[in-house]
């Protein structure tokens, strides 16, 4: 399969990691000397996504001029500035920008980093294996010891076939959501209007025995705090071959 289209979810009050977003929206708050969304668009542009729409809302005025400068991306602006629609009304009004059929939908504050080398990356293995005629959504799931920045929470529980369920306390496989899935739009046909989570959405997939998961290669990164930005540094100094950042 090849996917072309994505959507990134970027609006948001950005409230956690003040005070660095007082003044910059979070998704163009640097680590390791690069905005965190840069991370994110070069993942996607590297598996073949052509066509993007991102949703703003703090600071959008920064988050455009930003996106004006990526060339190598036609890409779609989903203005939130004056009614926030939570990642779920987000993601579905987003969509709307773009055709119909399967998508990529990433968050703009969650990316990883150290893929090995000689293998599929890891969205160019979700697209791969994404098949809407057996599955709603196919995400990509950390395991817990390759998580940075994390506050420690599982998510979900992955069974031997991939099936992803809610984590109960005991599950044996644990996993993060790492911040990235594989859905065909027609999926979202019955959401609701306005404002909602993403995780009813999720819980509609479960619900119907189709929300499946893989196992990301490499080292998941997220920013949720200024110590969680100062463990993703200390990280990505540690894990560079010159020793820094």
């Amino acid at each position: 399969m090849i996917i072309e289209n994505a959507m990134v979810l970027a609006a948001g009050l950005c409230t956690r990691l003040r005070p660095l977003t007082d003044l910059t929206p979070k998704p163009l708050v640097p680590v390791g000397g690069r905005p965190m969304l840069d991370y994110v668009l070069d993942l996607l542009v590297e598996c073949g996504v052509k066509r993007l729409a991102i949703n703003v809302h703090h600071h959008a005025e920064q988050m455009e001029a930003y996106l004006a400068s990526r060339g190598d991306l036609d890409i779609l602006i989903s203005d939130e500035r004056h009614r926030l629609l939570n990642n779920g009304g987000g993601l579905v009004e987003g969509l709307k920008l773009l055709p119909p059929g399967p998508v990529l939908v990433m968050n703009a504050d969650l990316f990883w980093v150290n893929e090995p080398a000689g293998e599929a990356s890891n969205l160019t293995r979700l697209v791969n294996a994404f098949d809407p005629a057996a599955t709603d959504m196919l995400m990509l799931c950390a395991p817990m010891d390759r998580t940075i920045g994390h506050n420690g929470t599982r998510d979900f529980h992955m069974d031997d076939g991939g099936r992803l369920t809610r984590y109960r306390e005991g599950d044996a496989h644990p996993v993060v959501y790492a911040g990235a899935f594989a859905v065909d739009t027609a999926f979202f046909a019955d959401a609701p209007e306005g404002a909602f989570n993403l995780n009813l959405c999720f819980d509609k997939a479960i619900a119907r025995n189709r929300l499946y998961g893989i196992g990301l290669h490499g080292d998941w990164i997220t920013v949720g705090s200024p110590d969680g930005l100062a463990d993703a540094e200390a990280f990505l100094k540690a894990s560079s071959p010159t020793g820094g950042a």
